[in-house]
């Protein structure tokens, strides 16, 4: 299995745990920290969207935070794509991997 594929996996599991929550589940404290789920699924998003504008010698940029926390899942979906294309060093997939198992764990 490749490092792409771990990272697909995770994100993946991620997403399908996720996809259906309504509001109240995302706004419940996540089970380490200050932070609502929705916040640490915002922060992982936030953090593939740098590691691919650091792989692509891109200025990194803040993204969005839509108002309907509904929307993270897809937005996740979408970063995780960018920093596959982007062709990352393997270490880099592995981190990225790493902080999405992370996250699950958190939610």
């Amino acid at each position: 299995m490749t490092d792409q594929d771990d990272l697909g996996r995770v994100v993946d599991l991620l997403t399908r745990q996720v996809s259906h929550w309504q509001p109240p589940r995302w706004s419940a404290p996540a089970a380490v920290g200050d932070e609502t789920r929705g916040d640490a699924v915002y922060r992982l998003v936030q953090r593939l969207a740098d590691l691919a504008a650091d792989v692509e010698g891109r200025v990194r940029r803040e993204v969005p935070r839509l108002d309907n926390d509904a929307s993270l899942p897809d937005q996740l979906r979408v970063v995780a794509a960018d920093l596959v294309a982007a062709d990352p060093a393997p270490e880099v997939l592995a981190a990225a991997a790493g902080d999405v198992a992370a996250v699950r764990a958190l939610l």
